[in-house]
This record gives C-alpha cells, structure tokens and sequence, in this order.
C-alpha cells in the first residue's frame, strides 16, 4: 500500500502538534492521516477509543509519526480542559486544533425536542467552542496557532436538519469573532464547509435516506461527491503559513451546490475527476454500485 499522496511539501509540518477531534473515522480520519504523512505529531479526540487505536494503528504503519489518542466527550467542560492539558503534557506544545467532531440525526423542526436539539448544539457548536477555547487559554494565547473549524453546506438554510444548520451557523461567526480577538496572539482562526461527502458517515443514516443520498450529486454543478482528501486538503491548506493572511474565512468545499438554482436545470457531465489523495479511503457502502 503507498502512503498518502498529499499535495503538500514531504515535513511541511515536522516537529508541529495537531489536534483532531472526530479523528477516528470519515473527514477527521484522513485529515490526521494527511497530517501524520507531513510531519506532525498528533493528538487524536474522540468518544470512542477503539475507533481512535484503529487510527492511531494506521498512521504508525504508514507514516510512523507520534500518535496519543484522547478519549473525550467535547460536550464536557471539564473533560476538555484535562484532555488539552494532558495533551500538552504529552507533547509540550500545540500548533494546530482541527475542530471536526460532530454529528446530527435527520428530522424536520416540527419533530424535534428541546433534548435532540440541544445535544446537536452541544455536539457542532458547544463543543468547538470549549476545544478551541482551552487550545488558545492553555497554550495558543502565548504561542500562538492556527485553528480551523469544520461546519457544513448550511447556506439558505438546512431543511430536515435544521438544528445543525443552525450550530454550524453559530460556528461561523464564532469563528469570526475568534479571528479577530485571537489575532493580538498570532492565533488564526477558520472554517472549511464540506457539502456532500463520500465519506463513511453517509453509512450512519436510515434506509429510508439512501435513495436521496444516491441521487446528490444531480443537485451539484461538478455532478459528483468530494472526496474525504478533498475537504482535507482545505483544512490543511488554512493551517500552513501559506493561509498566513487568512484568517475569519470559511472556505466552502461544495461542488457548488449553493449557487444552484432550481429554475435552470443542471446539466449532466463527467468533466470533474475527485482528487483521490488519502490510500485508505473506502467508498461508503451506501454508494457502492451507484451509477
């Protein structure tokens, strides 16, 4: 198996430290993958060390850079201040904080109670709040850094899944807000807005979903998913100094899809080829045999 085929220089980010939440599967996975291949050493976050060893476990066969994995619930105050401060017992330092953890359930806002709506809140918005603020009060303020915040295509709104949307939203302008008071600490601050992905978070949704999952890609002008090393190569662009100028900036990584108009019928093509970097991808199993 050859390693990732990032499009960045080999030791872009040697001797750096990254956090990732959400590293144990999907985006967050191939991100600490791409990372690992660059250099850094990484601290993987999530809720489920099992997913975060089988991570961990890859990037020492591929790319054999230090790997720490940190079981924690971002939603938890108290677990995230430990968790970075055992972090920066283990490392001593850290450049960069990938905010990728998440998740939603699909559901219409008349059908949503205030438990399911405030657990998707604390999951996309809470939770990148306390990751970022620890990252910067512990160690960013007086070192400086770069953080970049996931969200999503929530443009015009997000019908059937509205509490995301409006987490997402909510992670925008903090990101916004954090660019400008972190700048006095050499802190950069941005988000990166996937679409559609074909990631193996499209295997989470219920059966009755699989056919609009299948049928996407007629909604993007490109006429096809991303790749997970597509939204990887985004993030990672945003925390190398060549994003040295940039910073309170989401970049969206689409296809497109919000500049679609329903008035002009897409047309059909095969004229975008996916950007296939990460050597561990797999195809999820919902869109295996779509044509």
């Amino acid at each position: 198996m050859t390693g990732y085929a990032s499009v960045f220089r080999p030791g872009l980010f040697q001797d750096q430290v990254a956090i990732v939440t959400g590293g144990g599967s999907g985006i967050g996975r191939c991100t600490a993958h791409e990372l690992a291949s660059l250099g850094a050493s990484l601290a993987l976050v999530g809720r489920k060390r099992d997913k975060l060893d089988a991570v961990a476990a890859e990037i020492a066969q591929d790319a054999g850079t230090p790997v720490a994995c940190f079981t924690c619930d971002i939603r938890e105050e108290a677990q995230v201040a430990e968790t970075i401060k055992a972090i920066l017992a283990r490392f001593g330092r850290i450049d960069a904080l990938v905010n990728n953890a998440g998740g939603q359930f699909p559901a219409p806002l008349a059908a949503i109670n205030q438990k399911g709506w405030e657990t998707v809140v604390r999951n996309n918005l809470t939770g990148g709040f306390l990751m970022a603020r620890e990252a910067y009060t512990q160690w960013m303020n007086d070192h400086g850094g770069a953080i970049v915040n996931i969200v999503a295509d929530m443009w015009n709104g997000m019908p059937g899944m509205g509490h995301s949307g409006a987490a997402r939203a909510g992670m925008v302008n903090f990101t916004e807000t954090a660019a400008s008071e972190w700048a006095v600490s050499g802190v950069r601050v941005n988000a990166v807005a996937p679409g559609w992905v074909a990631s193996s978070g499209m295997d989470t949704y219920p059966d009755w979903m699989h056919a609009q999952i299948r049928s996407m890609r007629q909604h993007v002008p490109l006429q096809r998913l991303a790749s997970e090393a597509e939204i990887s190569a985004a993030i990672v662009f945003l925390l190398t100094p060549a994003a040295g100028f940039i910073t309170g900036a989401c970049l969206r990584v689409d296809g497109g899809v919000p500049n679609a108009r329903r008035h002009m019928a897409l047309p059909k093509h095969d004229n975008s080829e996916a950007f296939e970097g990460f050597h561990r991808a797999v195809m999820p199993k919902v869109l295996q045999g779509d044509d």
